[in-house]
């Protein structure tokens, strides 16, 4: 019997999973992306059990729903990847992902470690980019400068940014490392990392 549900998943230009700590400019990256590149590039918007912090909107910045919800839309096999960080529940539905896939989008996907993980027993089949920021001391005075972490939080932002850049040196985890020491340099990098398949997806747009 054919499995219709990984045909559809298969479907649409290849995404792109961006990893990295909070803090390394991952979003920052993204979102240079999609203003230059209107139109190839789309944002999976992930959800999460956090309460949205001063600015943040509900379906921009995350899907922002119950532990109840979000729990049975797993066990119900819904999401592709999900983590729990800080007493919060973080994930990425295959609903968000396929909704970039089918305006024929380059669907980004910004997701931890254990996420990566969890993608490579999917069909996705991204481009697995990791954002390294140059230092962990660099890397605490950008989370200390955000102000939005407890103390507490943010060490263990950096515990787990610690074993992040150890793991993401293990062969076949991701075709690319880009420190982030300088930003457009930075960018600059990850445009040619995916410039093939961007090419791609504006031949398709043009025709």
């Amino acid at each position: 019997m054919r499995d219709y549900t990984k045909e559809k998943a298969m479907a649409g230009p290849r995404p792109v999973v961006l990893s990295g700590p909070s803090g390394a400019g991952k979003s920052t990256l993204a979102k240079k992306l999609l203003e230059e590149y209107k139109g190839i590039f789309g944002f999976s918007v992930s959800h999460t059990t956090r309460n949205p912090r001063s600015g943040e909107e509900n379906g921009k910045d995350y899907h922002y729903v119950t532990r109840e919800v979000m729990q049975d839309s797993i066990d119900k096999g819904e999401f592709i990847e999900s983590a729990v960080f800080s007493g919060n529940m973080y994930g990425t539905s295959k609903a968000s992902v396929q909704a970039v896939k089918d305006k024929n989008l380059i669907c980004i996907l910004d997701i931890d470690m254990q996420g990566v993980r969890a993608v490579k027993t999917t069909d996705l089949n991204p481009i697995y980019v990791y954002i390294q920021p140059p230092s962990l001391t660099i890397l605490e005075k950008r989370l200390r400068d955000r102000k939005t972490e407890s103390e507490e939080s943010l060490q263990k932002r950096l515990e787990a940014a610690q074993v992040d850049m150890e793991i993401c040196k293990e062969p076949g985890i991701f075709d690319i490392i880009i420190v982030n020491d300088d930003l457009d340099n930075a960018y600059a990098k990850l445009k040619q990392a995916l410039i093939e398949e961007i090419e791609k997806v504006q031949k398709i747009n043009s025709s």
